[in-house]
Order: structure tokens, then C-alpha cells, then sequence
């Protein structure tokens, strides 16, 4: 058995559905960790081939995590599909704006702050009462 390895464990990761976040999902799979993620987007062929080339479990939940609800809506499906493991969070979902300072309006900082800042801090703090829970 590898020194790093993930056998047996549930890992979380948000924005997974591509970029840094599939990465994540990959390299996770790879160690052997099952995977969920939540994605406002469908995932790329990059995750739909976990399974079959890892074989581990994996699930998508179209998921924004800018949305308290929308994420314990998730979180809940998440739970109830894998049994409330969770030994794994990465909390990967994040957006930009191509835009100038003063391009910049009211509602593009929201939206990034409701990613980037909140989306984080919600997920994490789900993952982290359901590990704690869990004593993970």
C-alpha cells in the first residue's frame, strides 16, 4: 500500500467539474478516495472517466455554492449518497471577471465574493460539523 494513499476515504470537492478543482478530483482518485463534487456546471469527460479509470465511487451534484441553500440541498444528497463519510474537503469553486477597476460593478463583486469568500466558508464549515461528527 502506498504511504499516501486515500483507500477507503470520501473526499469533497467543489468546483470540480473542471480546472484546479478536476485536478483535485484526479489526483484524489488516483490515491484511491472516493469523490463527490459540486459544480454549478456539468463535469467534463476528465471526471466521468474517474471511475472507470481509478475504480473508486464518485458522484456530481449541480451545486452553487454562492447559495446557502442550493449548498445544504447538496450537502444533504451528498450525505444521505455516501453514508455521511466525509474524511476530505476541498473547497475549489471559484470564478473571476475579466475586467477593468472601473468596469468593476456592485453586482460583479457580490457575485465574486459570494464564491469565492462565502462559498468557501459555508462549504467548509458544512464539512467541517459532518467530519467532526464523523471524528475524521
Amino acid at each position: 500500500m502506498s504511504r499516501f494513499s486515500l483507500h477507503g476515504r470520501t473526499a469533497l470537492v467543489t468546483g470540480g467539474a473542471r480546472g484546479c478543482g478536476l485536478a483535485f478530483a484526479r489526483g484524489l482518485a488516483q490515491a484511491g478516495a472516493n469523490v463527490a463534487i459540486f459544480d454549478r456546471i456539468p463535469p467534463e469527460e476528465g471526471f466521468l472517466s474517474i471511475e472507470r479509470e481509478y475504480g473508486v465511487r464518485t458522484a456530481y451534484y449541480e451545486v452553487d455554492v454562492s447559495s446557502p441553500d442550493s449548498l445544504a440541498t447538496g450537502f444533504s444528497a451528498f450525505q444521505t449518497d455516501f453514508d455521511n463519510a466525509l474524511d476530505i474537503c476541498v473547497p475549489c469553486a471559484g470564478i473571476n471577471r475579466h475586467q477593468t477597476f472601473l468596469e468593476f460593478n456592485y453586482a460583479d463583486h457580490q457575485e465574486l465574493l459570494g464564491v469565492n469568500v462565502l462559498g468557501l466558508f459555508h462549504t467548509a464549515q458544512l464539512a467541517a460539523r459532518q467530519m467532526i461528527a464523523n471524528g475524521t
